[in-house]
């Protein structure tokens, strides 16, 4: 029979051919990002590279109008009174619940003590380096106090990113240390690389107390708290230890009020994102702020960045792109639902 043969079974042209596209999945099976992949672009995009903003900025105010890290600190905290009102109309408690009120406290305490080494680091030593040697300890000490105390693991190729960012801090700092001058000038930069690191070991351990923080309307009351404890802490050594200094022009003004506005913004994306990624991996993350900073260096400030902070920012970059390829996987929602 010729009309069984394989040669003559054509296609009927007269009807219409199937869609060469892919079947689309069902809702319940789309992928979405997952939580880790949220953090860490939200702590990429809004926590480094506005923080990265930060420090040459300072360093301008200082410049300017010979501004003190006690003042910067002061504005900065100005701007996180305002959430106030935000958790008045939510019916939320300023100050937390009892019950976490005294955690929520110390991260606000650690916080403030991290940003006021950070800003008396970077009047003493480059925007670039002061950053650098904060986030490099943040990430160590952060992976450390994770394992230590949160028994977290990590996989290799987070272990190979934090490693290689912490080879890129070093990359980048370490001629610096290496040519510390004799004398005054030199104890001056050393002890700015120590209130560095002490900042970024207070970051770390501030980080670690607001992951154990859960209840409702968290992120907004620690921000809260954040200037309430500035302030109380700030305002009476601005009389005690020193003479009061307002910025003198425009220029001044500028920079105080991008400084505050940034690092607000910086301080909540942060705040998020750890409680989506590993603690280390955000701090890792982070290090995008030093690339900032050493652009802003050489390009605002007009400071020399030697070939080494080129090569440490290169990868310092391609480690962050190690993390983040790593994390970035998307869940399926209907597994998420349930």
């Amino acid at each position: 029979m010729a009309g069984s043969h394989p040669y003559f079974n054509l296609p009927d042209f007269t009807q219409p051919s199937p869609s060469s596209s892919p079947p689309s999945l069902p809702s319940n099976q789309r992928c979405r990002p997952s939580d880790a992949t949220k953090g860490l672009l939200v702590a990429l995009l809004g926590g480094g590279l506005p923080a990265g903003f930060v420090g040459p900025f300072s360093r301008m105010a200082y410049q300017a109008s010979h501004l003190p890290s006690l003042e910067l600190l002061i504005c900065r905290c100005l701007f996180h009174l305002p959430i106030a009102l935000l958790l008045k109309l939510r019916g939320d408690p300023l100050l937390g619940p009892p019950d976490f009120r005294g955690r929520a406290f110390l991260h606000a305490l650690l916080n403030v003590l991290s940003i006021g080494c950070a800003y008396s680091a970077v009047q003493v030593v480059p925007a670039g380096n002061a950053a650098t040697v904060r986030k490099g300890s943040s990430t160590v000490c952060s992976a450390l106090l994770a394992l230590c105390l949160e028994s977290q693991g990590l996989s290799g190729y987070d272990w190979c990113g934090l490693l290689g960012s912490t080879l890129g801090l070093i990359i980048i700092v370490g001629p610096g240390l290496g040519t510390l001058q004799e004398g005054t000038t030199g104890l001056y930069t050393a002890l700015g690389y120590v209130l560095a690191f002490l900042g970024g070991l207070a970051l770390s351990l501030g980080l670690l107390v607001y992951r154990s923080l859960h209840f409702p309307s968290c992120l907004p009351t620690v921000a809260f708290l954040f200037g309430l404890v500035g302030l109380i802490g700030c305002v009476p050594g601005l009389f005690v230890l020193q003479t009061p200094v307002l910025p003198n022009d425009p220029l001044s003004w500028s920079c105080v009020g991008a400084v505050g506005i940034l690092a607000l913004v910086s301080f909540v994306c942060v705040s998020y994102a750890v409680t989506k990624a590993h603690p280390a991996l955000v701090c890792a993350v982070l290090h995008s702020e030093v690339v900032v900073a050493l652009m802003l260096q050489y390009y605002v400030l007009y400071e020399t960045v030697a070939p080494s902070d080129i090569m440490g920012a290169g990868v310092v970059l391609g480690s962050i792109a190690i993390i983040t390829a790593q994390n970035l996987s998307c869940e399926k929602q209907g597994q998420v639902e349930e």
